[in-house]
Formats: structure tokens, sequence, C-alpha cells
């Protein structure tokens, strides 16, 4: 059982769209990199954000109330290990993905309705998030930036599987390379095929001349590979479409080849978990969802799939 007060557990949440807009205020108007040298007066920072004194002032406290961001004394604030995180050199994307929740996703959220089963993104904007984001070059290029954040680790996992010399991997959906550049330079062995729409955001020059990138619909064609990874990309589709994208990579793959899921499995119980908020996310965005262990075993099998393992980050299935 929690020690929160049942109280501050309801206010918690209900103040909740304030401090997703208040992050995100602060993430865009690059207040952490502004602290970066130490405390700094917030008439400062504002002036050089061009925002109000007194409406930055008043979001900067609130923040600091919570531990992001400290007012050092009246005006004058400083980082803290929270805020830092907010920083444009930080690996993981905070600012990125601060933005995304306090801009990007802020009225489609709004527009969540369990009444309806229309996609709350779509009532919201008057499109699907990815049509949407076609025509937002910017909000693309944060989407995909954001969507480095964790690549490391990610690598990590990866690279600590058994490999053949010479393998071909075909990051499915996978934006900017980071993920295959990162696993590559940890198994050098490799050969790596980015494979996105051409809108993606990515340096080619930057990939290397291992790693070569194919423009495509993964609901139409893959190329052709001998490991097939698919980082943080079903979570963003129902059932029928995420099986529709499997049944491309299994119409080419050849028989010896691996999926290889990078994406959470919900846990049961009551406990926290990111991921049960993270899959409200995903329902709002385009009805995509979170999957726990069962249903990823009857997605991956419906689609001609069978699973070797299954870790939470870490799905592991064969062609059958």
């Amino acid at each position: 059982m929690s020690d929160v007060p049942p109280e501050a557990v309801l206010w918690n949440l209900i103040r909740g769209t304030l401090g997703t807009k208040a992050l995100g205020i602060a993430a865009d108007l690059r207040v952490a990199d502004a602290l970066a040298a130490g405390p700094r007066s917030v008439a400062e920072v504002a002036d050089e954000s061009g925002a109000d004194p007194d409406t930055l002032q008043r979001i900067l406290r609130a923040l600091a109330s919570d531990g992001v961001f400290a007012e050092n004394e009246p005006g004058v604030f400083s980082n803290t290990e929270a805020s830092e995180l907010l920083r444009a050199d930080n690996p993981y994307r905070w600012r990125e993905f601060a933005h995304l929740f306090g801009e990007t996703f802020y009225a489609a959220v709004g527009a969540l309705d369990p009444r309806s089963t229309d996609i709350a993104f779509r009532r919201a904007q008057g499109t699907d998030f990815w049509s949407w984001l076609a025509t937002e070059p910017e909000e693309r290029s944060i989407f995909d930036q954001a969507m480095e954040g964790g690549q490391a680790e990610s690598a990590d996992k990866l690279a600590a599987l058994e490999w053949r010399e010479d393998e071909t991997v075909v990051d499915v959906g996978g934006g900017t390379g980071a993920l295959l550049r990162e696993l590559l330079a940890r198994r050098p062995e490799l050969r790596g095929i980015v494979f996105d729409l051409p809108e993606a955001d990515r340096s080619e020059a930057g990939l290397g001349d291992r790693i070569a990138f194919v423009s495509g619909s993964f609901f139409e064609r893959v190329p052709e590979g001998d490991a097939y990874v698919l980082s943080k990309i079903l979570h963003d589709w129902d059932d029928e479409p995420a099986a529709a994208i499997l049944r491309t990579i299994r119409s080419t793959a050849p028989d010896e080849a691996r999926l290889l899921v990078l994406d959470s499995v919900v846990p049961p119980g009551n406990d926290p978990a990111g991921v049960k908020w993270l899959d409200l996310l995903m329902l709002v965005l385009q009805r995509g969802r979170e999957r726990t262990e069962s249903d990823w075993r009857a997605l991956l099998d419906s689609a001609g799939f069978r699973v070797d393992q299954i870790d939470d980050g870490l799905i592991q299935a064969r062609c059958r």
C-alpha cells in the first residue's frame, strides 16, 4: 500500500495537465541549458527566451516545488538533478519528450473519450498522427530525436545476443538509424539496413558504409535480411495493423530469420508501471496498445512467428 494520503493521490493526478504543460514550456524555452552554468535570475532567462518574466517565474516556481529546478532565492533559479535531464545534450532526450507531451500530444489527450472509438488525435488535429507528422517537418524531427533516447541500452541488449559473421540486420521503422549505429559500434561484423518512410529525419552520410537507408512503408514491403528489429513500433498499432506489419516481414524474411521486438511487457497487478500510462498515450495517438506477455504470444503466433523468449524490453521470435 502507498504511504501517500488518498487526497494527495487524487491531487497529483488532477494537476497532471498543469505539470505536463509547464514542463513542456520549460523544455521548449531551454531553461535547463540557460541554467547550465549556475543560478540566474528569471529576468535574465526570460529576456533570452522571449518569455514574460512573471509568467516564467510562476511556472518555474511550480516546477521547483516538485524538484524540477530550484528557487535559490526569490526570482533566482538553478538546475536540479531532474532539470539537468532537460538539457539538449542529454542522451535520453527528455527535452524532446517534454515538448511532445506538453505540445504535440497535449490537445489529443484532452480529446480522449471512452464513449467513442474514434482516434483522439484525429479528432483533435483533423488527421491521423503519421499524416500530421509528414506535414510538420520540425515536429517530425523532434519526434525522431526523441525516439533516439535510450538507444544505447537497446543496442546493448541486441549486441549481447549471438550473431553470425556478416548478418544483415533490418531496423524496420528505424528513423534516424541511431539504434543500428549503436549496434554496429558494438558488433562491427554486422551489416544494417534502416527502413523507414522517406520523411524520417536522418543523415545518410552519418550511417557509415555498413548501414544503408531504404525508404518505404512496412505495410507494403521490407528489405530482405537475417534479423528484423522492431524498436518501439508495434505498440503504435492495434492488433490488426500490428499483425499486418508482422506479416509483411514474414512474407519477405528467410525461413531462418529472427525477429527482435524492443517493446514493453505490461506487468500484472497494481504496482506502479509507467507502461500502463504509456498504453493510454498509444490509445490516444492511434488506438495503439502496450501488451501483456499473453498478448505478445498471440500476436506473434497469428503472424507466423514462434516466440523464443519474452523479457520486458526484448521479445525474441523466429519464423515458423
